[in-house]
């Protein structure tokens, strides 16, 4: 069994800053403000969270192979 990683590179599609971020494990992050342009950056149409559309590495329960963590929200 391969272990989940933590660490992504979330990279800004308007100027192309990129920074490595540590997710979380127990939430979705919906938002990420760029530090380069400021922009406000949202999931993409299909994605559960910024790191499954601008990050190199997907969230933990998309890795574990859980779907997405969206699904786990029980309100």
């Amino acid at each position: 069994m391969s272990s989940i990683e933590l660490v992504s590179e979330i990279t800004c599609p308007l100027c192309g800053t990129s920074k490595l971020e540590v997710m979380p494990t127990d939430a979705c992050q919906f938002f990420y403000e760029c530090t380069g342009c400021h922009q406000l950056l949202k999931p993409l149409a299909g994605d559960c969270c910024i790191f499954c559309s601008y990050g190199t590495v997907k969230c933990p329960p998309i890795q574990q192979g859980s779907g997405c963590c969206k699904a786990k929200e029980t309100k």
